[in-house]
């Protein structure tokens, strides 16, 4: 049984006041609010076990190595990696993304080709284009219907012997679309393509099991649940990982090093040069472990049941289009109201303490499919309320008469 107060007390932003109203923060997808086991692991962290990671021998850094190797542990179970050295730290999904687009340049050739969607956010459609410029390997894309729904017949003509590597989004940013990985990952390996998947949007609403999906790479970003910004995680198996190149030289990375010749030190580390963010890391274990006692499949069901009943609500105010309408979506709603700009609705929603997202949401080529400029956006997380809904609506409602 969910216990709205004690959910909502493992947040204290949520009690503060914005413009004199009680904040309510629907921008979920954007970044969501840290609990306090986050923020007192933080405050922990630097008063008692401060200290450089895996190069010392005393015990300050021997506590830090040992808290930040369980957080590795602890994020290999979360998405049931087979070991945990195929777990890599970054700053966030965009890290990740472009260290594996850095890697690939080193290995794709002229004429090979990667494939992305229609959907994707900027971070899984910039690195590709310049891994394609700086190799001469194609670009292909992955168009949506207008439900927000991928063109898998299109994906099945796009996909051929040339086709090297196929990166998508699991969750859709901006529509909120859950997109078949499962089908999209078994239709590529038949053509010997790998897959990544970008996991900014799902890690925190789905459940991920990258071994049952059989995903080739997979990422997400900590701040997206629950966890401290600039953490970041890249999956990706054993055996391919150990196939490409290093992303960055430094320290941390390498076995030995002289002026002819360096060898680099073993999965994770190759990937991991320099001083990570520690703290963030051992951090992002207590979020994760949030999510655990919760459970994943009740944070879906309870956040399937905001999208249903947000929606429903939507869409009786005159003049409101939702852009995304997928079968399968997750806690997203995107739309405009006729006559009105985005931006607008969003700074009288501030007015009212009511935190949204407003813009292309790093989606632009969504928006130029949609012929629109951007969109107004509503994100849910596990501690939103039905509550928060109601005050939302009748906000937008009372936006709408001060803007027409």
């Amino acid at each position: 049984m969910r216990n709205e107060k004690e959910i909502r007390d493992l947040f204290p932003l949520l009690d503060i006041k914005v413009n004199d109203r009680p904040l309510i923060y629907l921008d979920n997808a954007a970044t969501t609010q840290k609990s306090k086991e986050v923020i007192s692991e933080i405050e922990k962290f630097y008063s008692l076990e401060n200290s450089n990671i895996h190069r010392g021998v005393h015990h300050l850094s021997q506590l830090s190595t040992d808290n930040f190797e369980k957080s590795r542990i602890t994020v290999q179970n979360f998405i049931n990696a087979e070991h945990n050295h195929e777990i890599i730290f970054t700053k966030g999904t965009t890290e990740s993304i472009n260290l594996l687009a850095s890697c690939y340049r080193e290995i794709l050739k002229k004429d090979d080709e990667i494939i992305i969607s229609e959907m994707e956010h900027h971070s899984n459609i910039v690195p590709w284009q310049i891994c394609c410029q700086n190799t001469g390997a194609k670009l292909k894309i992955i168009p949506f219907d207008e439900h927000g729904n991928l063109d898998l017949e299109t994906f099945k003509n796009l996909l051929n012997t040339n086709t090297k590597l196929v990166a998508i989004t699991h969750i859709s940013n901006s529509l909120g679309t859950i997109n078949p990985i499962e089908e999209i990952i078994k239709l590529s390996h038949e053509k010997n393509a790998k897959v990544l998947i970008d996991g900014a949007q799902s890690a925190a609403h789905v459940k991920i099991d990258v071994q049952n999906l059989d995903a080739d790479f997979y990422c997400f970003s900590a701040h997206k649940l629950f966890g401290p910004t600039g953490v970041g995680v890249l999956y990706g198996k054993e055996e391919l990982l150990n196939l490409l190149p290093p992303y960055q030289g430094g320290g941390e990375m390498i076995k030995e090093v002289d002026f002819e010749k360096t060898t680099f030190a073993p999965l994770p580390f190759k990937f991991e040069a320099g001083t990570p963010n520690i703290c963030g890391v051992v951090a992002f274990k207590k979020a994760i472990e949030l999510i655990q006692r919760i459970g994943i499949d009740n944070i879906k069901e309870y956040e399937d049941k905001l999208l249903s009943y947000a929606t429903e609500k939507l869409t009786k105010i005159g003049g409101l289009k939702i852009y995304g309408q997928a079968k399968l979506k997750s806690a997203i709603i995107s739309f405009n109201i006729e006559g009105i700009h985005h931006y607008d609705l969003g700074l009288i929603l501030d007015k009212m303490g009511i935190a949204i997202r407003t813009g292309h949401h790093c989606t632009q080529p969504v928006m130029k499919k949609f012929k629109i400029a951007g969109t107004a956006r509503i994100s849910f997380a596990y501690y939103n309320t039905f509550n928060e809904i109601d005050k939302c609506i009748d906000a937008i409602e009372k936006a709408k008469k001060m803007l027409l």
